[in-house]
């Protein structure tokens, strides 16, 4: 509750006091330059129109140093099985080499791979890409395929390989199952289930 003292002391403050006028409608400024994943959802709904397959960005490539550990987690997957990943304890089922490769040719065999991968059952493949010491830009076979690999929906996980499989150099890749090994396990664990 106010006290009368404490209220004619405020009005007495505010004498002479005028409100601020402000602007009834809001102004909005949009950025000229679209955000990169503004831009390569455009250029993936272009691809897709025209009757590519390979929706994989040439443009919009993250750099990343030579050195750096690369790792990325899809939601799905758990941590113990991203750890065994990135200390390498999955069996290394299919292996594709980069090196010396235009960024259109790796772009293109990167995405077949993953497809043949899944396609075969191979649950867990490496990627030799390279440091990239010597490119200009640095590292940019390993930038690409860092994004790449992002965009393609069948890796569920991919982190720097251990130094005995080519270290910053090369790439772990955890890949999704197939449909049809998902429905061989769905099968086989709900065999003498009754429903």
């Amino acid at each position: 509750m106010i006290d009368d003292d404490d209220f004619k002391a405020f009005q007495e403050e505010m004498k002479g006091v005028k409100p601020l006028k402000t602007k009834k409608k809001v102004e909005v400024v949009k950025d000229k330059v679209p955000e990169p994943s503004l831009i390569h959802r455009r250029q993936m709904a272009v691809t897709v129109e025209s009757g590519h397959d390979n929706h994989l960005t040439e443009e919009i490539i993250d750099l990343v140093h030579p050195l750096d550990v690369l790792d990325y987690r899809t939601d799905g997957v758990s941590l113990g099985v991203y750890r065994n990943l990135k200390r390498g304890q999955y069996p290394i089922d299919a292996r594709l080499d980069l090196h010396r490769k235009k960024m259109v040719e790796a772009r293109r065999e990167v995405f077949q791979f993953i497809k043949d991968c899944q396609k075969y059952d191979v649950r867990s493949a490496i990627i030799l890409h390279g440091k990239g010491e010597l490119s200009e830009p640095k590292a940019f076979l390993k930038s690409c395929v860092n994004t790449w690999l992002k965009q393609i929906p069948e890796v569920l996980a991919f982190h720097t390989a251990q130094k005995h499989h080519g270290g910053v150099g090369a790439l772990y890749v955890l890949i999704k199952k197939s449909e049809r090994k998902k429905q061989e396990n769905k099968i086989k664990y709900n065999k003498g289930r009754v429903e």
